[in-house]
């Protein structure tokens, strides 16, 4: 019986993962086992950090509109609770674009509020 050579699938996976380590710095984007484990690692935090990016971004949210809130003479609570009584649907994300780019309609939405 032939011997089974693994060498086309071997090559093929070494350089499968060297190419996603390409840009990682030194020997970890050019030594197959340093690269595997740096690929390893880099993946975990980029699991993680999905996650926590969708918390950052709702915290920068609320802080931008808690200070247009402010300058206008509202607290970002009050505000928020203003505008569910109105039933103005806004998400965070839109009132902190309103909030930075516009300035004018955020205004508008702070005397809605105070009705």
């Amino acid at each position: 019986m032939a011997k089974i050579k693994h060498s086309v699938a071997t090559h093929r996976r070494k350089k499968r993962l060297l190419k996603k380590a390409k840009g990682f710095w030194g020997d970890r984007s050019k030594q197959y086992q340093q690269a595997s484990r740096a690929l390893l690692h880099a993946l975990k935090y980029a699991y993680r950090d999905r996650r926590n990016k969708k918390r950052e971004f709702r915290a920068l949210w609320i802080a931008r509109i808690n200070a247009a809130c402010r300058e206008l003479g509202v607290s970002y609570s009050v505000f928020m609770n203003g505008l569910k009584k109105s039933k103005v649907k806004l998400d965070r994300k839109i009132l902190a674009d309103l909030a930075v780019r516009d300035a004018h309609a955020f205004k508008k939405l702070v005397k809605i509020n105070k009705k």
